[in-house]
């Protein structure tokens, strides 16, 4: 029964949207929607103007997502505003993120506090034109005016890339979802220890040892005992990385790398032994879990090596943070490592939980020195962390709300609510999922169901500055997979991040259904179960 209500509410949310409230219709659900009398209608020959060259690219982005849709590609110029087009331009009396939609009689004016601000703006227009229905002119969109903007200043979304690797068309393509989404910061991790993913010239046995591993373990891990034989791998390029870096910045992504330290390391050490506590020898992993071998926090060459790849990954990257990993490092090295207890002695610290924060610190006050900040994950918080560094709590909530609590900013992305490499439904061998994490599935309502602010006062709140979903790739070997992982849970965390406090799950709900339509025209691959009733 549950089924046939849904497909009956999918069919209707497929018909077009008469109404102007636009709100039923675009997700991250706006802020406000004001409706109008009249119709703009869009046609093949409707011009996107733009009022600087800046903006252009960001009309011809829309122009080209949009011809998904209608089938045809809209003319973008740098001109004055007119009626009859849909006009974009900036006022700086707007919030950077803020943005205003108005469709009139005579045409359609999108204004953002920042180039930033309209290419949101562009997102909802595309969403609206998907969700109407074609005429023998066009499209005919009913006159209104949204006013929307953000809650969350962060609202991002990671992609481990270590695991397995992707192309660099599929990173774009992971790019475009996010774009889609209202999603402006794109958290790239790219070392582990079962593959070094980032070219740095200085050490070029990180692309010829550390890139690569011997074979994968079939199934699941701690499971399993086969293994396919077949040597994996390989290195984003420099050249690469900027195409990529670029690629985001012109949909208005922020592209944060991760390097981690000091565990999650054996690819690099295999490349560089003398980076470990002990001699080795090492070899990149062929399986996943955590090693007990991690960087050797008490030899300087270490932080000589960490410095050097950290300056070439700032040449690669403009935005100010840098992730730095920090969980998952074993005490077990630095216990019996000669080097890592004379450090804990000259340093006087109290003990190893000490020493990974003297790690931390290090490296952060060479980042600070450089004008760049840190992001680690809540496990940097055992020991101590300056009151500079952000935290990103991922083992539940509880790291995020004790770093809130001192005054640290956060992000949370709880494994139970944003880990969509999680199942995705309550049976996942009834409803034949493809191999995902075996903890308790993430379903589309429980990623909903995320309240980042939850145990905090309202003080302590203004240190929560978003939300973020992370995919991890242990069992996501194909772009396919990652998609149907990705879509449509992606949805709910952008919604968490830009409509926090105007939520509500059942009206969510059936603006997917309509945002589905736009899944399909752009050929994304999704998972169908929320859409078929399944949970």
């Amino acid at each position: 029964m549950k089924r046939i209500l849904l497909i009956i509410v999918a069919t209707i949310c497929s018909i077009s949207v008469y109404a102007s409230d636009y709100t039923n219709v675009i997700v991250p659900r706006p802020l406000s929607c004001q409706a109008a009398e009249g119709v703009f209608v869009l046609t093949p020959k409707t011009v996107v103007r733009a009022s600087s060259e800046t903006l252009v690219s960001a009309g011809k982005i829309f122009a080209e997502d949009l011809a998904a849709i209608t089938g045809s590609t809209l003319a973008v110029r740098k001109s004055s505003l007119r009626e009859g087009a849909v006009n974009l331009s900036v006022d700086s009396k707007l919030a950077e993120e803020e943005y205003k939609l108005k469709i009139t009689k005579t045409g359609i004016w999108i204004t953002g506090g920042s180039n930033r601000g309209v290419f949101y703006g562009l997102q909802s227009l595309l969403q609206i034109v998907a969700a109407t229905n074609k005429d023998k002119v066009g499209y005919s969109l009913a006159a209104v005016t949204i006013s929307d903007k953000p809650h969350f200043a962060y609202r991002g979304g990671m992609f481990d890339v270590c695991r397995h690797i992707f192309t660099v068309d599929e990173v774009k393509r992971y790019i475009d979802i996010l774009a889609l989404h209202k999603i402006n910061k794109f958290h790239w991790h790219l070392t582990e220890d079962q593959g070094w993913r980032i070219e740095i010239k200085r050490y070029p046995e990180l692309s010829k040892v550390a890139a690569y591993r011997n074979q994968t373990i079939i199934g699941r891990n701690r499971v399993s005992k086969v293994y396919d034989g077949t040597r994996y791998g390989g290195i984003f390029t420099q050249e690469e990385v900027k195409e990529i870096v670029a690629y985001a910045a012109e949909r208005y992504i922020d592209v944060i790398p991760e390097i981690e330290m000091p565990g999650h390391a054996v690819a690099a050490l295999t490349a560089y032994p003398n980076l470990g506590c002990t001699s080795g020898p090492y070899e990149v992993w062929t399986r996943w879990g955590i090693s007990k071998d991690v960087f050797c926090a008490g030899k300087e060459e270490t932080f000589e090596f960490l410095e050097n790849v950290l300056t070439e990954v700032l040449e690669l990257f403009p935005y100010k943070y840098i992730h730095i990993g920090g969980d998952e490092a074993p005490r077990d090295r630095w216990k019996v490592c000669p080097h890592c207890q004379k450090r804990i002695k000259e340093e006087g610290l109290k003990d190893e939980n000490q020493l990974q924060s003297y790690f931390m610190e290090r490296i952060e006050k060479w980042l600070n020195e450089r004008g760049r900040s840190i992001i680690g994950w809540d496990e940097i918080l055992k020991g101590g962390i300056s009151k500079s560094a952000t935290v990103m709590s991922w083992r539940g909530t509880k790291g995020g709300i004790a770093a809130a609590k001192l005054g640290n900013n956060v992000i949370m992305a709880p494994n139970t609510y944003c880990y969509i490499d999680y199942y995705q439904t309550s049976n996942h061998k009834e409803n034949n999922e493809p191999l995902g994490n075996g903890r308790k599935p993430v379903t589309l309502r429980k990623a909903y169901s995320l309240d980042p602010y939850e145990g905090l006062n309202k003080e302590q709140q203004q240190y929560i500055k978003g939300v973020q979903m992370n995919l991890w790739t242990e069992y996501i070997a194909t772009f396919a997979h990652a998609q149907h992982m990705i879509l449509p849970r992606i949805a709910a965390l952008a919604e968490i991040g830009w409509s926090y406090g105007n939520k509500d799950y059942d009206d969510f709900s059936r603006r997917m259904h309509l945002l589905r339509n736009v899944y399909d025209k752009q050929g994304f691959v999704y998972a169908p179960y929320f859409f078929e009733g399944v949970e």
